[in-house]
């Protein structure tokens, strides 16, 4: 007679064999009909053919098409497009306004002088735009309001333009840090913390591919021995024709100059952390609530005090973003080979190198970059900034 535990093991694998068996298939059973789904597509030329479909089934939340056809006349009175199609009704007339702060699911609109509080509605996506985030500051966007003091955007208007830099985590998707900006005010310090040229250059290419006016501007001048000081530390800069502003928040010396930059334009403000953005934008329009800090007495670097982009209307008219401090800036999507093109100095004599397919990076004995370093024609320190860059991107 065979034991308990061999009646066991007999038991689990009849078991095994009864559920590794084929299931036999019912006679005259049709499959099981796929409901279409192509109403969930999001690109503008689908959206507007929905009208057009003879439907045999309501396949649209009740009064979608109501809301679009609403949606749709807004947009004409404006003359833009969408970025993306939500897929929700609203009933309340939409506004346009300009997004001044963004949180997780939540977004500040100013809003015909005022401010107001929204959330996002749920059919809108960032995937046509290739962004991680769906809404930015800076953004134009459609508003409708509840009418309790809160609002819902409805849709975000396409971006004129956009300041962006690597996702972490997922470095082939972009974050928008600024949309629709005009300029980019670059913002460095003569000291604490001293004048970083590659971060400097960074924010120069960044301006570069994404159509930005730079503007450049040396904060703390007060503590150089001597104005010539500062204007020999940028001068590679200056030769290149970009625009400089010396300042001083402390002294008031360039403000003036600044506030007319800034009026009527939408800027972002960049730069290391503890250079004086904050301070900088404060003193252009005093009452402005602001944080500012100190730096670091032992590392002699700036400390976190701006932690998200804010849009700041200014009395003149124009926008300025204040945006967080950052040590590193990457470059999305830029490859080692186009790097000499954002360095015209670099540019104009790389076509003399010798070598066909050239970085430029030093390596090749004869290379026309490091001859033209050696006599003056690129400065040192651009060149110092170009090649630590290239090391940082891919062939």
């Amino acid at each position: 007679m065979p034991s308990r535990w061999t009646r066991a093991q007999r038991h689990q694998e009849a078991a095994r064999h009864e559920w590794a068996a084929p299931k036999p298939i019912k006679a005259n059973r049709n499959p099981d009909r796929v409901r279409r789904k192509d109403w969930l597509r999001t690109d503008r030329s689908s959206f507007e053919a929905l009208d057009d479909i003879e439907l045999t089934e309501r396949v649209m939340p009740r009064g979608e098409r109501e809301w679009r056809q609403a949606l749709r006349s807004t947009l004409a009175q404006t003359g833009e497009g969408m970025a993306a199609a939500p897929a929700a009704p609203a009933q309340e007339a939409m506004a346009r306004g300009v997004v001044v702060e963004v949180a997780t699911g939540l977004c500040r609109v100013r809003l015909d002088g005022r401010s107001l509080l929204c959330s996002l509605r749920g059919g809108l996506s960032a995937e046509d735009t290739g962004a991680t985030n769906i809404v930015a500051v800076g953004d134009d966007v459609l508003v409708g309001e509840d009418g309790a003091g809160r609002g819902v955007v409805e849709a975000v208007l396409p971006r004129r333009s956009a300041l962006a830099r690597p996702d972490v985590g997922r470095a082939h998707r972009q974050q928008v840090v600024v949309a629709n900006v005009d300029q980019l005010l670059i913002v460095a310090s003569w000291r604490e913390p001293a004048l970083w040229y590659e971060l400097l250059d960074r924010y120069l290419i960044a301006a570069a591919r994404s159509s930005l006016a730079p503007v450049i501007c040396l904060n703390k001048v007060d503590l150089a021995g001597a104005a010539a000081e500062c204007h020999a530390a940028l001068a590679p800069y200056a030769v290149l024709g970009y625009r400089i502003v010396l300042a001083s928040a402390l002294s008031g010396e360039g403000i003036e100059e600044l506030r007319d930059l800034l009026r009527g334009r939408m800027t972002a403000l960049a730069g290391l952390s503890g250079v004086g953005k904050s301070s900088l934008l404060a003193a252009v329009q005093p009452g402005l609530t602001l944080r500012t800090g100190v730096v670091s007495g032992r590392r002699h670097e700036g400390r976190h005090t701006t932690t998200q982009v804010t849009l700041h209307a200014l009395e003149g008219g124009g926008y300025v973003a204040d945006t967080p401090g950052i040590r590193e800036f990457g470059l999305a999507g830029l490859r080692r080979g186009e790097l000499a093109r954002y360095y015209p100095e670099i540019a104009a004599v790389a076509h003399q190198c010798r070598f066909a397919g050239c970085l430029h990076e030093g390596r090749q004995p004869g290379c026309a970059v490091p001859d033209a370093v050696r006599s003056g024609r690129v400065a040192a320190v651009r060149y110092q900034s170009y090649r630590k860059i290239a090391a940082t991107l891919g062939a």
